[in-house]
C-alpha cells in the first residue's frame, strides 16, 4: 500500500492550496530533485572534461544521472539520450535515421499521438519518404495490432506509436506491436511521455528500438530521455560535430551536450520512486514502487470515471474501466452543448487545476469532430492525488455539470 502522506510531504509544490489535476502537462518536482539542482550549482557548477577536482565532481555527477535515467527505462546509459525536450530528441532522431534510407521508403505513424511522434517523420515527406497512418478504432479511440499488420511493407523502415494516449489514457499493447514491425524488418520509435510516470518501463521486454519519455512528468526537471537499442545507435550516423565519432555514444546524439545540473538532478527521482518501493535500495526497488503506484490509481481514478460514465450530459472519451493494465489516470471526456474551454474556469473558481485543448494531439481530435468544440476537457491524476481531492473534484463536476 501507497503511503499518502509520506508520498505527498516529498513533494514541496503540493503545500498550495490548489488541487493540481494538469499533471499529464507536467507533474512537480520531487524534493530529492529540488536539492541535487540546489546542491550542484551551489557546489560544482563548472564545466565537465578538465583534471581539477571540482569538474571531476561535476561529471561523476551528470554520470550518475544518466544512469538514474537509464535505470527509469530499464536500458544501460551508453544507450539513454538525453536532451531539452521529447520533441527535441525525435526531431534530431529523424534527422539522424533519415541519412540512411532511400526515396521511397516508408514510416507508418499513428493519429493519436502526441504531435511529437508525428510531425517530425511527417516532415520527411518533403524529402521522398512515403508516410502511412495507422488510425485508431473510433469506437474504442486504441490502436489494436491487426490494423497496424495491414499497413506494414517490405519498405517500412520504421513504425511510431504510442504506448499510451495522452487524451485517452489507454495502453497500447507495445511488446506486440513492435513484433509485428520488427518481423517486416522495421523500426520502432514509441512515446512513453504519459506512460512512464504511472508503469514501470522495461525496454527489453517491450522489444522496442527507440523509447523516450519527458522526466519532467516524471516527478523530475524538465529533461527529455529517449533509450535506443545500442546495435541501432552504433550504426545510424551522427548529429553532431564531425570530430565526434560515429563510436562516441551517446555523445554523437547529443549536439551541446545536457544541461549538467538538470541531469545530475535525475538520481533525485529514483531515489525517491527507490523509497515508494518499501524495500532497501537495491535491486526490485523500482518495480515495486511502480506496483504500489498503479494499484493506487487504480483506485483513485475509479469514482471519477464511474461518475462521467453515469453523467448522461458527458461522453468520455475511451475506455471507462479503472483497471490498470488498460489505463492510466488520465481522463478526457466533452459535454453536450458546451464546449471545452467553458469547463476548466468553472473549477478555476473551486481550487482545482484541470484543462481542455488537444493537447498536442491535434490530429485524434480533429478526426473526433472536436476542434470547433475546444477539444476535450483533461483530469491527469498521478499517484500523489488523494481520494479527497477526487471527491472534491466530483463534486465540483456535479455542481458545474448540473
Amino acid at each position: 500500500m501507497l503511503d499518502l502522506d509520506h508520498v505527498r510531504s516529498q513533494f514541496p509544490a503540493l503545500e498550495t492550496p490548489w488541487v493540481l489535476m494538469d499533471n499529464a502537462g507536467g507533474s512537480v518536482p520531487c524534493r530529492q530533485v529540488i536539492d541535487r539542482i540546489h546542491d550542484f550549482l551551489t557546489r560544482c557548477p563548472v564545466q565537465l572534461g578538465a583534471s581539477y577536482q571540482l569538474s571531476l565532481d561535476a561529471s561523476a555527477a551528470v554520470l550518475r544521472g544518466r544512469a538514474a535515467a537509464a535505470a527509469l527505462l530499464g536500458a544501460t546509459p551508453e544507450e539513454v539520450i538525453l536532451g531539452a525536450s521529447s520533441t527535441a530528441l525525435v526531431q534530431q532522431l529523424a534527422a539522424a535515421l533519415r541519412g540512411g534510407w532511400e526515396e521511397g521508403d516508408e514510416v507508418i505513424v499513428t493519429n493519436v499521438d502526441h504531435e511529437t511522434n508525428v510531425g517530425a517523420w511527417r516532415r520527411l515527406e518533403r524529402t521522398g519518404i512515403v508516410v502511412r497512418e495507422w488510425k485508431v478504432r473510433p469506437e474504442t479511440c486504441e490502436l489494436h495490432p491487426d490494423d497496424l499488420a495491414a499497413l506494414l511493407s517490405e519498405r517500412t523502415r520504421l513504425v511510431a506509436f504510442t504506448h499510451c494516449s495522452n487524451i485517452v489514457g489507454s495502453i497500447t499493447d507495445v511488446p506486440a506491436c513492435a513484433a509485428l514491425a520488427r518481423a517486416a524488418g522495421a523500426l520502432t520509435c514509441v512515446d512513453a511521455v504519459a506512460y512512464a510516470p504511472h508503469r514501470r518501463v522495461d525496454v527489453r521486454a517491450l522489444g522496442v528500438d527507440f523509447y523516450f519519455a519527458s522526466l519532467y512528468k516524471v516527478y523530475g526537471p524538465h529533461v527529455g530521455v529517449m533509450f535506443g537499442r545500442l546495435e541501432v545507435l552504433l550504426a545510424t550516423g551522427s548529429i553532431n560535430h564531425f570530430f565526434v565519432g560515429e563510436d562516441e555514444l551517446p555523445r554523437k546524439f547529443e549536439p551541446g551536450g545536457v544541461n549538467y545540473e538538470l541531469v545530475a538532478s535525475l538520481v533525485g527521482v529514483t531515489d525517491y520512486l527507490e523509497g515508494l518501493g518499501g524495500q532497501e535500495v537495491g535491486a526490485g526497488t523500482l518495480d515495486a514502487a511502480f506496483e504500489r503506484i498503479a494499484a493506487h490509481e487504480e483506485a483513485l481514478v475509479a469514482p471519477l470515471l464511474a461518475f462521467l460514465s453515469a453523467h448522461p450530459a458527458v461522453t468520455l472519451v475511451g475506455d471507462p474501466s479503472p483497471a490498470r493494465e488498460r489505463r492510466v489516470p488520465t481522463v478526457s471526456f466533452t459535454v453536450e452543448g458546451r464546449a471545452a474551454s467553458e469547463i476548466p474556469p468553472l473549477l478555476d473558481e473551486r481550487g482545482i487545476a484541470v484543462r481542455f485543448g488537444h493537447f498536442y494531439a491535434y490530429r485524434l481530435i480533429r478526426d473526433l469532430g472536436l476542434l470547433e468544440r475546444d477539444g476535450v476537457v483533461r483530469v491527469s491524476l498521478v499517484h500523489y492525488n488523494s481520494p479527497e481531492e477526487v471527491a472534491r473534484l466530483v463534486e465540483a463536476l456535479a455542481e458545474v455539470l448540473g
